[in-house]
């Protein structure tokens, strides 16, 4: 480890730490919660691991967040093993399963595969995502799963997609094989992934796009979803690429008492990474997080 190779950890607000009936352990509701970060560049993981706690200052619930930056180095983590459930999130797990297992058989996607693939990342149409649940089955996701190391994450039971639970590790995981080469997605599914990401909805273009940079190709998939327990969950991961850029974020949420308050969080999150990361660059105009959020597609059957 050069001494340029920082580690900063910083304690977060006790307002983070407000224990939710049935989320945690009365043990772990009380410890602590830090924000740890690495990087290869001089002051900027100290200046993260700040920046990310004072964006987190006095927000409720319990907050999850990764980030991994190529280009410097960098890594950050917020409770990386805390699991959640997925909502929406999981749809680009449910893709990048079904590329994997069309790779195995070197075929192209359906032209039906393709119009519910589209519609459950663009849309997050939860429809499309039951018809490509059941036809790859708990089996094959389990696989990709397998395949990709993301060993944290159990798929939903009984066709509950939206149940499965999540975390910042996996899910970070899912995004570096996304964005780089390797043995598990090719690079056309890659490619097609991002693709999609990068197309969503006007009003679903909130969460980690916040403050992107300009520079960047920016990617998104959201998540929400509320039950009687932990309120509104509420999750955002996003891919930032290009010549400049080449960095991944994930922040996982619940215990909102609105789906605004968990997007405001997770904006305020992103704003400080992308501002850390890209101080000199203007924010994109073409990928702005819409002023009011909504829920253009509501949580169906799929999400009890």
């Amino acid at each position: 480890m050069t001494h340029h190779r920082r580690i900063a950890v910083v304690t977060l607000a006790a307002a983070l730490s407000v224990p939710l009936i049935g989320a945690v352990p009365a043990a772990a509701a009380t410890a602590t919660p830090q924000v740890s970060c690495v990087s290869a560049k001089a002051g900027l993981a100290d200046k993260l691991a700040k920046d990310i706690t004072a964006a987190l200052k006095n927000r409720k619930g319990t907050v999850a967040v990764g980030l991994r930056d190529r280009k410097t180095g960098t890594s950050c983590t917020l409770r990386g093993d805390q699991r959640y459930d997925s909502a929406s999130i999981v749809k680009t797990t449910v893709l990048a399963t079904l590329l994997w297992d069309a790779k195995k058989t070197n075929r192209l996607l359906t032209k039906r595969e393709s119009d519910l693939a589209t519609a459950m990342i663009t849309k997050s149409d939860n429809a499309s995502t039951s018809a490509l649940w059941k036809q790859l089955g708990v089996t094959k996701v389990k696989g990709f799963l397998t395949a990709a190391g993301m060993t944290q994450t159990v798929p939903g039971s009984g066709g509950y997609w939206g149940l499965t639970q999540i975390t910042v590790r996996d899910e970070q995981k899912l995004l570096g094989l996304i964005t780089a080469k390797n043995s598990v997605l090719s690079d056309n599914a890659r490619a097609y992934i991002l693709k999609l990401m990068g197309k969503v909805v006007a009003s679903q273009r909130w969460g980690a796009p916040a403050g992107a940079p300009a520079t960047a190709g920016i990617h998104v998939k959201n998540g929400w979803l509320e039950r009687k327990t932990l309120g509104w969950r509420v999750h955002s991961i996003g891919a930032f690429t290009g010549s400049q850029h080449d960095y991944q974020m994930t922040v996982l949420t619940h215990g909102n008492k609105t789906m605004n308050d968990g997007v405001a969080t997770i904006q305020a999150v992103a704003r400080a990474v992308h501002k850390d990361l890209t101080p000199s660059a203007a924010p994109s105009t073409l990928f702005t997080p819409p002023a009011a959020p909504r829920e253009d597609f509501p949580a169906a059957p799929q999400h009890p």
